[in-house]
């Protein structure tokens, strides 16, 4: 008997959301004239969410109002333009429909504003996904486990049956801290040897992989 429900992560697992990421971030340096931020860069300062990307993405030392008004301009950009690059890793879809028909349940927790995780499973997942948990004042953010908590308690699953899949060395904590297995999927933001240096034990290559460790337990 393998699990009966995965919870996904979103960005680097689900969606490739690195361009509009990055666009996101280099409007909010430009605008503020600090230089701008390589893709790979911004790509190794993701997975604690979006104000935490800009901290690492802003020029050491600004004031406080200097960077509010740089993360603003972020969120700003993003807002509008969080869809314009973003997609589906290949084979992301055809895996949660499989998942699906063998009566799976799913959710989605991510520490990317909850507003932006609404528009995105409503535009890619809204046939599969009906949880889906971003960052909001009343939840502490991964990698404390709350966010599995709920989407746990929301499909009435129990963690003993229930698997974690995630991208970084956030997920793998998040996983940890909720008492959930874990599988690591080798097409996001960090690089097998840093994974494996986290310690990550399992690993997806494709996202089929992903349904024959779900289904074998």
């Amino acid at each position: 008997m393998g699990y009966n429900t995965v919870i996904f992560d979103l960005d680097g697992t689900l969606l490739n959301t690195l361009d509009d990421l990055s666009d996101s971030v280099n409007y909010a340096l430009y605008k503020m004239n600090y230089p701008l931020r390589e893709k790979n860069e911004i790509r190794l300062f993701l997975g604690n969410g979006i104000r935490n990307l800009m901290k690492l993405s802003v020029p050491e030392g600004i004031s406080e109002t200097d960077f509010d008004r740089a993360f603003s301009f972020f969120k700003e950009y993003y807002n509008i333009h969080n869809q314009d690059k973003t997609k589906p890793y290949d084979g992301v879809i055809k895996l949660m429909h499989d998942l699906k028909g063998k009566g799976i349940k799913m959710a989605i927790v991510s520490n990317k504003v909850q507003s932006a995780v609404d528009q995105l499973r409503e535009r890619f997942f809204s046939d599969v996904i009906d949880i889906a948990i971003g960052d909001n004042p009343d939840m502490k953010r991964k990698p404390e486990p709350d966010s599995c908590f709920k989407a746990l308690k929301l499909l009435k699953s129990d963690k003993k049956d229930a698997v974690y899949v995630g991208d970084s060395e956030v997920d793998m904590a998040t996983a940890k801290n909720a008492g959930l297995d874990l599988i690591t999927c080798l097409w996001g933001f960090r690089d097998r040897e840093f994974l494996i240096e986290k310690g990550a034990k399992v690993f997806a290559e494709t996202p089929a992989d992903i349904e024959m460790e779900v289904l074998k337990k």
